[in-house]
């Protein structure tokens, strides 16, 4: 099979189209069944390495500093997240706990690591050897499969889904716990701001980009 970079295939319907020169911001859509089918990307790109670090850097704040006041047994005690979670498992809300361990902490970060890693400039070096047998590719190890998890554990990392789980913690925990106003609700906060940005970027584009730079590394990418 030959690729065709002029020819674009819909996602939804496997219509075949001619691959479209994109205006800023413009969208191109199925003729059949109105599908996005290519989207310029424009600065997009560029803004979302500086984006996922802070995405990062907000995300071990509002899980370093207690979110959460704990009153069992008499005692009372200020905890992360992380620790409301512990607190669920404890009191025999395993499937719980697991939810919001899923969709607060463990996928969101899987999705800022991989877009950290693909976005980070590429740290290898081609050697003469390699050079001239075409033994490198110009590529990071693990490509296909970090866009593949991407792709996978996307649905269970978009903010609604992200809201929902810090929203079950606090309604589970609402009879024994109180809000902590301080400095992790404001970096969820944030954090939530830059999620929306950052995972409503479809990996498809990455990809795009990632081949692109591999077959033209001299040329700058739009």
């Amino acid at each position: 099979m030959h690729e065709r970079p002029d020819l674009i295939v819909c996602e939804e319907c496997d219509a075949v189209h001619r691959r479209p020169v994109l205006a800023h911001a413009e969208v191109a859509r199925c003729l059949r069944c109105g599908a996005e089918l290519e989207r310029d990307t424009g600065s997009h790109v560029a803004r979302l390495l500086p984006l996922t670090v802070a995405s990062l850097i907000m995300f071990v704040i509002a899980n370093s500093f207690p979110i959460v006041q704990i009153e069992l047994q008499g005692l009372t005690s200020e905890t992360t997240l992380f620790g409301a979670v512990m607190v669920l498992n404890g009191e025999g809300m395993s499937l719980v706990a697991m939810l919001v361990l899923s969709t607060t902490i463990l996928f969101p970060l899987v999705q800022m690591l991989v877009l950290l890693y693909l976005l980070l400039p590429s740290a290898h070096v081609v050697n003469d050897a390699d050079d001239m047998h075409g033994a490198h590719d110009g590529r990071r190890p693990g490509v296909k499969l970090l866009l593949r998890l991407m792709q996978i554990v996307r649905p269970w990392g978009m903010v609604e889904v992200f809201l929902l789980g810090v929203l079950v913690a606090l309604v589970k925990l609402s009879n024994m716990a109180a809000v902590v106003p301080g400095v992790a609700l404001w970096a969820f906060g944030a954090l939530t701001i830059l999620l929306t940005v950052v995972v409503s970027f479809n990996p498809r584009y990455l990809w795009r980009i990632l081949v692109s730079e591999r077959r033209n590394p001299e040329e700058p990418v739009r």
